[in-house]
């Protein structure tokens, strides 16, 4: 079809062509009718889907896996298999209950019941494993909106709440003699609950501090949850994690810096307290929370200010639970509670956008009013 116009340029009048909408016209200056389209973000978008970014996390982690199941035999993979079984289940049915699609495709469900696995005890019952699956997808992330919109780490509060509600399952740790041979362990504190035990009664520290505890403490070789045993396992994935450019390094390193510099004043100014700085970073969750869970897309601040303040802030409040607190570790504790700061800080820790000049005291305010 088409239709005169006039060219004020030259005062003719030419045809122009019109296109059905949404179609494009070679050699066209202007936008067609219905061309037009109105979305909201992002407007920028990968090629990396949200599925294949959660698979390649999960695949990082795999160092870890084979390193409990090295350690704690097949009871590792039971627990692995019921906490990720069960995530997915419980959203596959909370999809269902509201009648709205599926979203088991982006594989979150899948990689919140792994890291929720590497956080807790093998020998944690199978009813333990569903409850922390439940508050990890439903109550913080389901409840929320789903994926996107949940304000806490779901493998965090996951941890957090077993903590509260089944202390001693979660605190009984099993070391096996022989994995794959038999169940015969020997059930053990861990390494953060024996030095706490140790400086409560004010006795020596220079157990966990001698390298041949450190050595073990980084192949694994000692008690606790599934993904606190081998750093070194940890330390594989996170590599992988940063040259797959799935994390930035300024979230683990100011949590591994802050963690570093507040123990070792700890130790000057009060000899005795805690043990060393190596021993703090070695044990616990200090390596799967800095890598894994505090770099959470979601969860964690937009700016790289924003994610050092965040990660000083998991540092301390790590610190002070470990060294003062009544649990030995603190890491998913500090997590949850830092992710209720991530709006404050990216509010705080604004960008100013480009080319954006303030305007000057004298325009802001006219007659004593400020405008």
């Amino acid at each position: 079809m088409e239709q005169s116009q006039n060219n004020k340029a030259d005062g003719k009048v030419i045809p122009v062509q019109q296109s059905a909408p949404g179609k494009t016209i070679p050699g066209s200056l202007y936008m067609q009718e219905g061309s037009l389209l109105l979305s909201s973000s992002p407007h920028i978008r990968a090629k990396q889907s949200t599925g294949w970014i959660m698979l390649e996390v999960m695949l990082c982690l795999l160092p870890a896996v084979w390193a409990s199941v090295f350690f704690f035999g097949w009871n590792a993979l039971r627990v692995i298999a019921l906490c990720m079984g069960s995530c997915a289940l419980l959203e596959y049915l909370w999809c269902r209950m509201l009648k709205q699609p599926s979203t088991l495709r982006d594989l979150s469900a899948l990689l919140t019941g792994l890291l929720l696995a590497l956080n807790v005890s093998a020998t944690l019952p199978w009813y333990w494993c569903v409850c922390g699956s439940f508050f990890a997808v439903i109550v913080a992330k389901a409840v929320f909106g789903g994926l996107g919109q949940n304000p806490f780490n779901p493998a965090a509060v996951g941890r957090v709440a077993l903590l509260i509600g089944a202390a001693k399952p979660m605190t009984t740790y099993c070391k096996m003699e022989n994995p794959f041979m038999g169940m015969d362990g020997v059930t053990s504190a861990t390494p953060l609950t024996a030095a706490s035990m140790e400086a409560a009664r004010a006795g020596s520290l220079e157990l966990f501090n001698s390298s041949a505890y450190l050595w073990n403490a980084f192949w694994g070789n000692v008690g606790g949850s599934l993904g606190e045993t081998s750093a070194f396992a940890l330390l594989i994935g996170a590599a992988f994690l940063v040259g797959l450019k799935l994390i930035k390094l300024y979230i683990p390193c100011s949590i591994l810096l802050t963690i570093t510099v507040f123990v070792w004043i700890v130790n000057k100014a009060a000899p005795g307290t805690t043990p060393g700085v190596l021993f703090h970073l070695l044990s616990g969750g200090v390596i799967l929370g800095s890598f894994f869970m505090a770099t959470d897309y979601v969860t964690s601040p937009v700016t790289h200010l924003g994610g050092i303040v965040f990660g000083v802030g998991i540092g301390v409040i790590v610190c002070v639970i470990r060294i003062w607190g009544a649990y030995p570790e603190g890491m998913s504790f500090a997590i949850v509670i830092m992710n209720s700061l991530v709006p404050l800080i990216d509010k705080l820790c604004y960008k100013r956008p480009f080319g954006w000049n303030p305007p000057p005291a004298a325009f802001q305010t006219r007659r004593g009013e400020i405008r």
